[in-house]
């Protein structure tokens, strides 16, 4: 694919791009950072690993119980008589082997005796007045034993590079004694907020002026991935007020994500400023809401480049359009193995006519009052209205022109994927 789009096909007649193609091309456009931090771990949650790492010993590293009970010999179960308790075991211990003709009180994590094969919870002995244990009549060589190495061998895979770095994973670090991980840089992103009309919450507005909901937004969606922000705040609708933001915000990011201007209009000066220090990459995108959707560059090329990620500026289109394009570009930059788009299909509980020409990403809520969920409709789906959007679960995929009807099955894709 060419780093530019043609400029000589007027931008109101440009075909649009399919949404699924735009994803795989945004992906494919992304060159992520290179080099290698050693973090400490309890400061490396949300990191993205820089190289695989392998176990440096078995886990577990020893036989182990896997409950509170009584370890024994099966052997020394001669007609279930009752069998004294000549061993304690607690966890962190090193016992002695165990004795023929006894068993070990033990706990769970504790080492097994040597000579034990088998533990037996504690809830399933009796024990009389004579301090004898007596066991139950079906028990296997094995059981409630934890082997040495069973869930992984020391030199196995323990976390791929590109992984990125969460609670459990910091604990799978943890259990191997690692203190320091080996993370990529963080990715600097700088997010300006294009418009004249914008104003910062807790202004007084004046007549034709609206509060700038988009900056907040992308602050927290950006935080979502542990990025380091630089705020550029608004940027007024003039060519060369945009012209020099940019060119400031790509010496200082390694992403710019611009809200509002990517459209056709006499004030949107985006991609005029893109084509004039950069290029354009992709433009367009047969999404409802999003379709003004761009990126771009500011440099040489896509590759060498500072990468621009233009979104609309109504709220939901910039919310849908990052959501679906833009953080996966975020997140190759930040060298993170991409998993697939979860979606699942539901049944829609509604009548509605999709846009003839685009995807519509509709944002609806799960009814579980039934057997299987139902897919209802979350709110006004303007692209300028937040509200249905902080009410929806996730969004149902519409393909162009299709007429749904209840019942209908639609793949669905949850929201809560693109907070990880």
């Amino acid at each position: 694919m060419s780093d530019t789009c043609s400029c000589d096909t007027p931008r109101e007649s440009r075909p649009l791009i399919d949404l699924w193609q735009a994803r795989d091309q945004v992906i494919a456009l992304a060159t992520p950072v290179t080099g290698t931090e050693c973090v400490r771990s309890h400061h490396a949650r949300g990191r993205v690993l820089a190289t695989s790492l392998h176990a440096r010993m078995d886990v577990p590293n020893v036989d182990n119980s896997a409950m509170d009970g009584y370890a024994l010999r099966l052997a020394d179960l001669k007609d279930h008589v009752g069998l004294p308790v000549l061993l304690r075991v607690p966890a962190g211990s090193m016992p002695e082997p165990l004795p023929f003709g006894g068993c070990a009180r033990i706990f769970t994590g504790a080492p097994i005796p040597h000579g034990a094969d088998v533990v037996v919870p504690q809830e399933h002995v009796r024990l009389d007045d004579k301090g004898q244990i007596y066991f139950p009549k079906d028990l296997r060589q094995g059981q409630h034993i934890r082997r040495r190495g069973e869930e992984l061998r020391e030199g196995a895979l323990l976390l791929d590079a590109g992984e990125r770095l969460d609670a459990i994973r910091l604990a799978l670090l943890a259990a191997q004694g690692l203190t320091d991980v080996p993370c990529r840089p963080r990715l600097r992103v700088a997010i300006i907020s294009t418009g004249t009309e914008l104003v910062n919450p807790g202004q007084a507005l004046s007549p034709g002026q609206i509060y700038n909901s988009n900056a907040e937004m992308l602050h927290a969606l950006a935080q979502d991935q542990h990025v380091e922000l630089v705020d550029l705040g608004n940027i007024e609708d003039t060519r060369q007020d945009l012209e020099n933001a940019l060119r400031y915000a790509s010496r200082q990011a390694d992403l710019i994500v611009c809200s509002g201007g990517v459209s056709v209009g006499e004030e949107d000066h985006v991609r005029p400023c893109l084509e004039q220090l950069g290029g354009i990459s992709l433009s367009g995108v047969a999404m409802k809401p999003g379709k003004p959707f761009t990126l771009g560059y500011i440099g040489e090329s896509q590759a060498s480049g500072t990468p621009l990620l233009g979104l609309p500026g109504n709220p939901t289109a910039a919310l849908v359009s990052w959501h679906l394009l833009g953080l996966p570009l975020l997140q190759r930059l930040q060298g993170r193995n991409l998993a697939p788009l979860a979606r699942f299909p539901v049944h829609a509980g509604f009548t509605f006519r999709a846009n003839p020409a685009r995807h519509q990403l509709l944002r609806v809520y799960l009814d579980h009052s039934d057997v299987a969920p139902v897919a209802r409709i979350a709110g006004a789906q303007g692209s300028n209205m937040l509200k249905c959007a902080a009410h929806a679960d996730g969004y149902l995929v519409v393909p162009p022109g299709l007429q749904v009807v209840p019942g209908q099955r639609l793949d669905y894709l949850p929201l809560s994927q693109f907070a990880r």
